[in-house]
């Protein structure tokens, strides 16, 4: 039997299409996340332009993103499924539907055209098959990638692995500063979302500052509308859980993130757009769901 190595690092355990620039806060022009115990700034941002220039491998827009295929998704795998046939060649990137970690790594295959050459095993979260946390990925957590007799995790990671190591349109920047700029916006990624959950604790308002930060960001180029100019993986990274931000933020504490924020609502505007980004979507309404179900009951 072929040798396996397993490397991981720490992430968190999506389908039809449904825009979510339709579920359109006061701007609330603070410079401070603030967290429970803590005040965490965000990395400073520089907004000097840096020209138009493009490079032509990258994909300019989230319509040109290459290689879509309209998928017949596979049902989710629980308790009492059998196991795929592991290490046999074949590369699968396991996620479950719901997932916002997970979605980042659909996206990026779905972006890349790898539908045939990347094979989804999609998991019930709520009832994982014991299979998965002996062979695959001991932490139980998704995503994970079986490529080469190696499993890999970590979402942020996974979407630059499959950038890196697969054929398709390239999703990261050449230009120097887009690249210095794209590793600030990956490292953010974290502290914005950690500044999000913890407003839902309190007013929705709270969660004002990070959402400046994000249109501070998208402010930087002068073409737009992603946060690099061109699409990348800096825009698929954050996309999942604004998805999940939007609606719920609305919905449970009527705050709308896009009120006075009008790059944050044309780049939103733009990702409904993407074919490969739609594919990987749930509705609205599921997700507000899912988030009341998983905070509210903590409050």
């Amino acid at each position: 039997m072929a040798s396996l190595e397993v490397t991981y690092s720490s992430s968190s355990l999506s389908s039809p299409s449904f825009p979510f620039s339709q579920l359109i806060s006061f701007s609330k022009k603070v410079t401070l996340v603030r967290f429970p115990n803590a005040v965490v700034s965000p990395p400073k941002l520089k907004l000097q332009a840096f020209g138009k220039t493009r490079a032509t491998a990258t994909v300019h827009s989230a319509k040109q993103a290459a290689g879509i295929v309209k998928e017949v998704l596979p049902p989710a795998l629980d308790s009492t499924s059998e196991p795929p046939p592991f290490f046999d060649g074949t590369t699968r990137l396991y996620i479950s539907y719901t997932c916002p970690y997970a979605q980042r790594v659909w996206i990026t295959r779905n972006c890349k055209g790898l539908q045939g050459q990347i094979k989804l095993v999609p998991l019930d979260r709520q009832n994982r098959p014991d299979w998965y946390g002996e062979k695959i990925n001991p932490t139980n957590k998704v995503p994970s990638l079986e490529h080469k007799n190696e499993v890999k995790g970590e979402s942020l990671d996974l979407i630059k692995y499959i950038d890196n190591h697969f054929e398709g349109p390239s999703l990261f920047p050449d230009d120097p500063a887009k690249k210095e700029f794209a590793e600030v916006l990956l490292s953010y990624t974290d502290m914005f979302n950690e500044a999000v959950f913890s407003s839902f604790k309190v007013d929705g308002s709270e969660a004002g500052a990070a959402f400046d930060y994000i249109e501070t960001a998208l402010s930087k180029f002068e073409d737009g509308p992603f946060f690099l100019d061109q699409f990348s993986l800096v825009d698929i990274a954050y996309a999942p859980f604004i998805e999940r931000f939007q609606p719920f933020l609305l919905d449970v504490k009527k705050y709308d993130i896009t009120e006075d924020r009008p790059k944050l609502a044309a780049w939103i505007e733009e990702m409904d757009k993407n074919e490969a980004y739609k594919q990987t979507r749930r509705e609205p309404k599921e997700l507000v769901e899912i988030y009341k179900k998983r905070f509210l009951a903590q409050l």
